[in-house]
């Protein structure tokens, strides 16, 4: 059978000073709202995050007008994340320093068996455990922890969800179509082959009819890149290489790893690569994935010119752009 807990009596031990919580209930019950504050600033934190997550924009934003939008968000969701980890942990401590059982005591070894009766014992005492330590006496800590650690979670849940678009067929449809005239981002001004030399690099976007404006989600997966080589460097399938106009070739810039944007080419080895995670994809063999995290090539664009000799798409995408974990179908 298992013993009981008992206080050490060692004689050699210095004598047990208690606290002053445990001897005066006036210091107990400060002790108690202390913890509580703690709590609730954490809880303040959680919701200074999902505000500055989700209404911080270009439209509002409470911070420092002189920052902008976009950095007045970032220190919102920082100072956010900060406090609501911070004062959660500073109140676990200080609860545990100031409120819960201060006895110190020895448990003997018992044999390497578990029998029901220890298992009903086990039970008896995490409940005397949790009774010890004040959640049952002080419903003022157990609610403001439980308010604190209810919300703690949502920070991670939010950032989870920003990883990349949710599932559905956003990332299938961009604004692409057949005879869609390539322009220049920015500018807008449409692109003659004669535009790009041999080793040049270009971000372009669709063109839009008149009147119609970009919106944040068509900016994002619209964004192309345009990379012209000497034709005898690709080394391509006949109808890849039907996609290429003299050496100008197009992928999407959304990187198929994460999302992020591939930005930087290499021109001595004709690698795009996205500085995120090092995913790095060769031009010439139609961004094949030769290192990093990335699953698959980054999706072509078929290109050729029209009557007025500026480059357009041939054809939408083939297959979604963007984090191939997504609406893909292999």
């Amino acid at each position: 059978m298992s013993k009981e807990l008992e206080p050490l009596s060692d004689p050699g031990l210095p004598e047990h000073i208690h606290r002053k919580a445990d001897i005066d209930p006036i210091a107990a019950k400060r002790a108690e709202r202390q913890v509580a504050i703690l709590f609730s600033l954490s809880a303040v934190g959680t919701l200074l995050f999902i505000y500055s997550f989700f209404f911080v924009n270009e439209d509002l934003f409470i911070f420092i007008p002189i920052m902008g939008s976009t950095n007045a968000q970032q220190l919102g969701i920082g100072i956010g994340m900060a406090a609501s980890l911070l004062f959660i942990g500073f109140g676990a401590v200080h609860w545990a320093k100031t409120l819960m059982p201060d006895q110190e005591v020895i448990a003997e070894r018992d044999e390497l068996k578990s029998e029901q009766s220890d298992r009903d014992e086990f039970v008896k005492s995490a409940k005397a455990g949790a009774e010890s330590a004040g959640l049952g006496r002080r419903p003022l800590i157990k609610r403001s922890l439980a308010a604190a650690a209810g919300l703690a979670g949502l920070p991670a849940v939010l950032l989870l969800r920003d990883l990349g678009p949710l599932p559905g067929n956003s990332l299938n449809e961009t604004s692409w179509k057949s005879g869609t005239r390539l322009v220049t981002d920015p500018g807008d001004r449409p692109i003659r082959p004669s535009d790009l030399e041999v080793g040049a690099v270009a971000q372009v976007m669709p063109e839009l009819a008149p009147g119609k404006k970009r919106t944040l989600e068509n900016i994002a997966k619209d964004a192309v890149l345009l990379i012209r080589l000497r034709p005898s460097e690709f080394q391509l399938d006949a109808e890849r290489f039907s996609w290429t106009y003299e050496g100008i070739i197009a992928f999407s810039k959304i990187c198929s790893h994460m999302g992020c944007a591939v930005a930087l080419y290499e021109q001595s080895t004709k690698h795009l690569l996205c500085p995120c995670h090092q995913s790095t994809f060769d031009v010439t063999r139609a961004a094949k994935v030769i290192f990093g995290p990335a699953a698959r090539p980054l999706p072509q664009l078929a290109i050729t010119v029209d009557a007025d000799g500026f480059l357009i798409a041939k054809q939408p995408f083939t297959e979604a752009v963007g984090p191939s974990f997504w609406e893909r179908k292999s």
